[in-house]
């Protein structure tokens, strides 16, 4: 269990980032619309109501009467109703603007994960992209369905409540207004720390998914390695600084607040002490304020300060939120290494609205022309290599560990591009065609299968959701893998378990080759698909490249070299160059690296199969 290194953000406030995610926000800007107008109303409500106190007071109380009281009270319980009908839109709106936005940011990050190419998924943990889009987005929900919408209240009220006070008595309003400068200070003081703590959480809760999800998913491998203690220890320093910048971040919040509480208590303290002088000055013939007057001022100092704490408080949530908003948008800005380019996409489509009418059939001849290729940040791997494939060839390569054989097919594959020069695929670049035509029409089996939680037959349609069952047990035949699916009690309704989970290595890699098999690729390529099964399947495996590659181009990277010898051309890659081209029978005869490899791999070979008939005739010694 390792810590991962992660993007920083650095930038203090961005009003810029906030307009972006607005924008996601456009499909919920009828509701984002009622939700303002209905906070400004409600302010307008909140501002009216001291008002209506002030004339109770002055007029009823004062001057003991109850004339126009039946309409005093039916105006003031229309202003509650009104009030009630604006808290009911708020929540609701609220609600569905929060609830809309996880879905619609989560539909967005899911498509852009499909869109992003291999390399993105070499260098991303799996955790850090769980935890944008569910920790993260789940924040940005709640920021945009309430926060801003606080926010918005907040403006509106003090801009209100500032006009009433300046016309009740502009002189205390202005003093009152004095703590203005200092909230502003004390927020701009606070704001850096708040927002850097906050990074800080999100990063390391991200750190702690990741976890998660290499203590979970490595299991076992941490109970074979007796690792417990040392992955406790590992997981308790990311736990311990998420927790301390946690405490941090609150301990600022919980600072900032008081601070907004104490200057407000003052100013209404101040106001108070003001406002009685007026009173008895009015009481006595001069010019002041009445009781009625007083008591609204008051309650409007009060209220004056509560939408500034609410928005100190909205301001550090929005602190959190961003650093949430960074990891998030960071995703959804993240542009494919790989694209299409507008003239392409336009004549054949994109993957997700293929025009699959325009696509030419794709015949398998396969040209490398002076390519060179480089993973970024590292060495070159290729460098003008050359390789020509006709049609229907099947090619094996072989060769140590990081010698390029996995680079070739990924090029093959499109799944990287070269650095110079060109891939031909039937004699045209194949920038010039789409890459959902291409892939369309690859078979790919891998050295560690993945399947996917549902049935076998869900499994093996995977690629082809529309196979008929005829189609789906015509592929698993093909491959071998109908005895073992036949000899399970539900057949090809077995459900495999999360990621394969019930089933071996070697019934996973059957699976994974029939329904590699029934999209009926024009390319096959098997990645070391036979490393890691057992005799038995090899040799189905085998037999099943026999009869399912025949008629098309195929590429066999391969340890076990036993399995290649029908290949039509070996290619014994050393440091990114072919130094050996030719079938099993004419390198043997060259007596040279590949004859080596072979012969060497051959005694290994020979002697395992002689332990093991002297371990099943009992002949073996003790």
């Amino acid at each position: 269990m390792t810590a991962f290194q992660e993007e920083d953000y650095t930038k203090r406030f961005d009003l810029s980032l906030w307009k972006k995610l607005l924008k996601l926000a456009k499909p919920f800007h009828k509701n984002l619309w009622i939700i303002a107008i209905t906070m400004v109303l409600s302010a307008g409500v909140d501002v009216a109501l001291p008002m209506m106190n002030s004339y109770a007071i002055d007029h009823f109380i004062a001057e003991k009467t109850s004339d126009g009281l039946v309409v005093f009270g039916l105006l003031y319980v229309m202003l509650i109703a009104m009030q009630v009908g604006f808290i009911f839109l708020f929540i609701r709106e609220s609600g569905k603007v929060e609830t809309g936005m996880c879905y619609h940011i989560r539909q967005l990050g899911f498509r852009k994960l499909q869109e992003l190419p291999f390399a993105y998924y070499d260098r991303m943990p799996v955790g850090s992209l769980m935890s944008r889009l569910t920790n993260d987005t789940q924040r940005l929900g709640d920021t945009i369905g309430w926060s801003l919408v606080d926010l918005c209240w907040g403006v509106a009220f003090l801009v209100l409540c500032s006009i009433q006070m300046l016309i009740l008595n502009a002189p205390l309003a202005l003093a009152v207004m004095l703590v203005l400068p200092p909230l502003a200070l004390v927020s701009w003081r606070f704001q850096k720390g708040i927002l850097q703590s906050y990074r800080q959480v999100r990063k390391r809760n991200s750190q702690l998914t990741s976890a998660f999800n290499e203590g979970i998913n490595g299991a076992k491998t941490t109970k074979t390695l007796v690792r417990e203690e040392l992955n406790n220890e590992e997981f308790h320093e990311i736990a311990e600084g998420m927790r301390k910048s946690a405490v941090r971040a609150a301990t600022l919040s919980a600072l900032f607040l008081p601070i907004v509480v104490s200057l407000g208590s003052l100013a209404t303290a101040w106001a108070l002490l003001q406002g009685s002088s007026q009173v008895l000055a009015e009481k006595a013939g001069q010019i002041g304020m009445t009781v009625g007057v007083l008591q609204a001022f008051i309650s409007y100092t009060l209220q004056f300060f509560q939408p500034v704490q609410d928005v100190a408080r909205i301001f550090a949530e929005l602190q959190s939120s961003q650093a949430a908003a960074e990891r998030v948008l960071t995703l959804l800005d993240t542009q494919p290494a790989i694209v299409d380019t507008p003239e392409v996409e336009a004549i054949f489509g994109d993957n997700f609205h293929p025009k699959k009418e325009n696509w030419p059939a794709l015949h398998g001849d396969i040209d490398f022309e002076d390519v060179s290729f480089k993973y970024q940040d590292g060495e070159k791997v290729l460098e003008h290599f050359n390789l020509s494939v006709k049609a229907g060839q099947t090619i094996a390569l072989v060769g140590e560990t990081g010698s390029g054989k996995s680079t070739i097919v990924n090029l093959v594959c499109r799944f990287y591009e070269p650095t110079e020069g060109r891939v031909l695929i039937d004699h045209v670049d194949y920038r010039q065609r789409s890459q959902l035509w291409l892939q369309s029409n690859l078979g790919y089996v891998l050295q560690t299968p993945h399947l996917f939680s549902g049935t076998i037959a869900d499994n093996i349609r995977y690629g082809r959701p529309d196979a008929t069952d005829d189609e789906v047990h015509h592929a698993a035949r093909m491959v071998g893998a109908e005895p073992f699916i036949l000899g399970m009690q539900d057949g090809y309704d077995t459900q495999v378990g999360e990621g394969g989970g019930r089933l071996s290595t070697g019934q996973k890699q059957l699976v994974s080759f029939a329904r590699a098999l029934l999209t009926n690729p024009a390319i096959f390529v098997l990645d070391e698909a036979t490393s890691s099964v057992d005799t038995e399947t090899e040799r189905l495996i085998q037999q099943a490249i026999q009869t399912t590659l025949e008629g098309r181009t195929s590429f066999i990277i391969a340890h076990r070299l036993s399995t290649i010898r029908s290949a039509d051309r070996i290619l014994l890659i050393h440091d990114g160059k072919i130094v050996e081209d030719g079938t099993h029978r004419q390198l043997l005869a060259k007596r040279g690296e590949y004859y080596r490899l072979y012969t060497n791999q051959f005694r290994d070979e020979a002697g395992r199969a002689l332990l093991e008939r002297e371990a099943q005739t009992g002949t073996l010694s003790a």
